[in-house]
Order: C-alpha cells, then structure tokens, then sequence
C-alpha cells in the first residue's frame, strides 16, 4: 500500500513567507515569450499551476540582461519596460488564484552561444572563458565586466520584488555564470575571484549580500546549486562534505535563506558513506531549509526524453520516507508539473492512477 502524502501538505514557513505545502513548481525553461517578453499565455500557465495547489512556484529562467545573457531563443528577460509589464502581469494573475510565486534570474553565461543569439560578435561571459574544461573560448571576464554582472542580477531581483513576486532566485548552477565562477575546472583566475571557496564564491555572494542591501531582510533569497554539470554529469565541484562547507558558509554569511540543490535523480547520496543526498547534506552542514529535485514522480530522466523516452509515473514513496524524517524540506517537481497543472491535486486526492506519461512532445506545448 503506497504511503500516505499527508507530509507533502503541511505548510512551511521561509522567514515572513508560508508557504501551504511541500511542493514547488521547479524552473524549466519554456521558450514561449517572443520578444523575451512574457505574454498572456505563459500568465495563463503559472496561473494554471497556482490554481493547482502548487505550494512556491518558480519561473523559467529570466535573464537579467539584453546582450550577454542569452543564446535561447524566445527566453524572457526583466530589463525591458515590456518585459516587466508582462512579469507584473504573471505576479498578479498567480496571486488572483491564491498562489505564491518567484523568478529565477537565469545568466546563460559560457553556454550562451554567440552565433545563435541576437548578438554574435558579443563574446560570451564567465569566471575564465572556459566552458570545456581545458578549452578556453574567449577572454576572461574583466573586472568592470564582473562589476557589470553583479549590478544587473541585483537590478533584476529588485525589479522581482517590486513587480510583486514572493520571493528570488538566483540560478547557480549547470554551468552558467555564477557556475562558472563556483567550479574550479572553469575558474582558473588568480585575482580575487577565483583560487580557494572564498574567491570562487564571491562572485555569487556579491550579487545577494547587495540583494540584501537592497530588498530588505523579509524577501526569501534563493540560489541553485548543482555537483553536476553539463559539460560533465559526473562532476563534483565539492568531494565531500568539508569541501561543502567551505561552498555554503560564505554563501550563507552573504545572505541566502533557502538552498536549492539540483541533482538528476533526488534519491541518489550525494557522498560515500551515508544515504543523504545533495539536499540532505547541505541542510545538515548549512542549518537553512534546502529544497532538493531530480526525477520526481517520473521513472526516466530530463535528459532522456531528449531521446524519445517516455517517462511513466513512479512512486512518491522515497520522497515522503525522505523528507518525513527531514533530509530537506521542500520538493521541486519538474516535468511531471509542465504538463499536468492538476498534478498536485490529484497527488493529494490520491488519484494516481489519473497521473500522466511524460513525452518530449509536451516540451512544445503550455499546458
């Protein structure tokens, strides 16, 4: 007899924020905003998942800027004046259908590609010019570049919180800018910003303790992190649990309220010697809420859909044993939520044999 989800439904409070259960609406990039400019249909679809009981949802990634920041075609960004119109229109729409809502502030950094953007004689940014380790693409960033960087993540998440969103985040991980920077195979700089945890993380804790400054103690700041990346799915960037610690203290020193710890299948231990994972360990070593994700609810992976597979519902069972007895606190749920806004309620209703197969098909469409 599967177990019972009762836990998934309990409230959680980030800080000022409560939050009605468990679940979040994990970030996916959509491409559906012509322009980079959210129109009425991506409203519609948040709006979908808030009226579906969705405890936090979090956006598609949002560039904070023009130029540099993205190669996807069709992702929108919250610089211009009708981007911000289309963003304030998505905030209000969630919230008319009792839902709470936050964006990711996205920068594509060394995986923007140049001849694919609208901008291709413009180099793309990271930590070394490195996206391949060993296989340097471009200059490193100069230091008024950095400078640059920093300000404009800042400027987007005081434009989240004045827009009237619930919170921000800050996505940190599979190789992108602030990536860039956390990794030691892709940041090679001697100055202030590369070398030991410290300087690889000031980059980041630049953008939030500023953040901070300027949006107040009470709006929740998160920041996604990742072991792995794209370049490299086995990848460590911490390989234990001290080399951990030393990547969250100056993080949580800078002001970060809630962590969330991308790994592409949730149940799997993130180190040798214990079953806790990515979530679990970095709950445990930081003492802040941490939310995990990878491959709930479904049996296949992201990637492979990618390659026709179909992904069929699976048990919540590992999931609600994990978090019961409080390896993390909240659970992203990716796929299984893009194409079924009512996925949340009939989890809760128990209605799972109504869960749906997830095909790369569903990837095209706003549901």
């Amino acid at each position: 007899m599967p177990k019972s989800v009762d836990f998934l439904f309990t409230p959680f409070r980030v800080g000022k924020l409560v939050l009605p259960n468990r679940i979040v609406m994990a970030p996916m990039t959509r491409s559906f905003s012509p322009g980079h400019v959210p129109g009425a249909n991506v409203a519609d679809y948040y709006r979908r998942r808030a009226a579906g009981g969705v405890g936090l949802i979090l956006s598609e990634g949002v560039s904070p800027n023009e130029v540099t920041a993205v190669g996807t075609q069709d992702v929108p960004n919250i610089v211009t004046a009708a981007a911000k119109a289309g963003w304030k229109k998505v905030a209000a729409d969630v919230a008319a259908a009792g839902g709470l809502m936050g964006l990711q502030l996205w920068h594509e950094g060394p995986y923007r590609n140049p001849a694919k953007s609208e901008f291709p004689d413009v180099p793309s940014w990271s930590a070394s010019g490195v996206k391949v380790p060993g296989k340097p693409l471009w200059p490193a960033m100069s230091e008024a570049e950095i400078e640059t960087a920093i300000e404009e993540f800042v400027a987007a998440a005081v434009a989240t919180k004045s827009l009237g969103f619930s919170c921000v985040e800050f996505h940190g991980a599979h190789s992108y800018l602030i990536d860039s920077f956390f990794w030691d195979q892709t940041n090679l700089r001697t100055d202030k910003w590369g070398g030991d945890w410290r300087g690889r993380t000031r980059f980041a804790c630049e953008i939030i303790s500023r953040t901070r400054k300027k949006v107040g103690p009470d709006f929740p700041l998160l920041i996604r992190l990742s072991q792995w990346k794209q370049q490299d799915f086995a990848a460590r960037a911490a390989a234990d649990p001290k080399a951990l610690e030393a990547w969250l203290a100056p993080l949580v020193e800078a002001g970060v309220d809630v962590f969330h710890c991308s790994q592409r299948r949730f149940f799997e231990p993130a180190f040798e010697g214990s079953d806790l994972n990515f979530a679990g360990w970095t709950k445990k070593i930081s003492g802040k809420p941490t939310i995990s994700v990878g491959s709930v609810g479904l049996s296949g992976e992201f990637t492979a859909t990618y390659g026709g597979e179909v992904s069929k519902p699976a048990s919540l069972d590992n999931l609600v044993e994990l978090m019961e007895r409080g390896d993390f606190d909240l659970i992203a749920v990716g796929r299984a939520l893009l194409q079924d806004p009512e996925w949340v309620q009939k989890v809760r209703g128990g209605r799972m044999s109504a869960l749906k197969e997830f095909s790369r098909e569903a990837l095209a469409t706003l549901y």
